[in-house]
């Protein structure tokens, strides 16, 4: 490097150092902070009346809290098929079976290795239970669970009430349930 290219880069890096924008330093407000630039003292705006934060518009309160006027919902928002059941025994599978384990008698996976352990799905008080308790419960938490109102979409929480009352009637089937001629049918396959 030669004399003259060090003379040069030395008084240069006076200058250099002088373009430096703090861009993390910016004059701004922190979230609530005094401001004397509006009237009522506050740097954050009030919602204009009337607003909705785009995808927060939801009054269906059967399909996104399950509750009909106040009170836990006694049948799912939609029609029950084999999709939907099949889509609730996935999601159950997923985030249900570790604790509740596959068939819902509360002998998971996590139960195994020491957490506490769940009620069974199949109890009395359970299986007389609304559906809309089960979604709230799914939502909302209860005791050792938590909320899994930001992992599965309310759709998928009701096809998993929906699943747990088709494992809830396969683990607690009555003869009267099932129609005459599925009886006999039944009674000839046994002899």
């Amino acid at each position: 490097m030669s004399f003259r290219s060090l003379e040069a880069l030395l008084l240069a890096a006076p200058l250099l150092a002088a373009c430096r924008q703090d861009m993390h330093d910016q004059p701004r407000y922190e979230p609530l902070e005094k401001s004397d630039f509006f009237d009522d003292g506050r740097s954050a705006r009030p919602q204009v009346p009337g607003t909705i934060a785009r995808g927060e518009m939801r009054l269906d309160t059967h399909l996104y809290e399950g509750k009909v006027n106040g009170e836990a919902a006694t049948a799912l928002p939609f029609p029950v098929t084999a999709e939907l059941l099949e889509r609730g025994r996935e999601r159950f599978d997923i985030f249900c079976a570790i604790c509740h384990d596959k068939a819902g008698y509360g002998q998971g996976m996590a139960v195994r290795r020491g957490m506490k352990q769940p009620s069974s799905l199949h109890v009395e008080r359970l299986r007389e239970a609304p559906v809309g308790y089960f979604f709230d419960v799914i939502t909302n938490g209860f005791g050792a669970m938590y909320d899994y109102s930001d992992r599965i979409s309310p759709e998928d929480r009701w096809a998993i009430v929906a699943y747990i009352r088709a494992l809830q009637r396969s683990q607690n089937a009555q003869l009267a349930d099932v129609s005459q001629e599925r009886r006999q049918s039944l009674e000839e396959k046994r002899r």
